[in-house]
């Protein structure tokens, strides 16, 4: 058995994470997903929320919002809509996207709700990261 896999974590614009895991925790649609070396092949949607992982027995953070995971026996990749770690998350400004994304759903049209609604779960994923992780 591997004793780790490779994780990349990345958005359209960088890459965020590319390290020898031992475990790691993410965020799906549905619900966290649990990923150990030799997993089986899955592909699924990301939900917002905080992703852990460990590497060396230290465990690590980065918040993601969104997009897709691969999971082969020896890697792991997620392609972020957003992803960023504690340290770069803008408390001020997920305050800010928060309180846009309610005012939404309280004057949203039926074709607004998806969208607020997963503009809410972003910024407060943001905030329990950087709470939590970050600062």
């Amino acid at each position: 058995m591997a004793a780790t896999f490779e994780l990349e974590v990345a958005t359209p614009d960088r890459l965020i994470v590319r390290e020898q895991a031992t475990e790691a925790t993410v965020p799906g649609k549905d619900g966290y997903l649990g990923i150990l070396p030799e997993h089986a092949p899955l592909l699924t949607e990301l939900g917002a929320g905080p992703l852990t992982y460990t590497v060396g027995g230290v465990r690590h953070t980065v918040m993601v919002g969104g997009g897709w995971m691969e999971v082969l026996q020896t890697s792991v990749r997620i392609l972020a809509t957003v992803a960023e770690k504690p340290n770069e998350i803008d408390l001020k400004r997920a305050q800010g996207a928060l309180d846009r994304a309610e005012q939404r759903l309280k004057d949203a049209g039926e074709n607004d709700i998806s969208r607020a609604l997963a503009a809410a779960d972003r910024a407060r994923a943001r905030m329990a990261v950087a709470a939590e992780f970050g600062r």
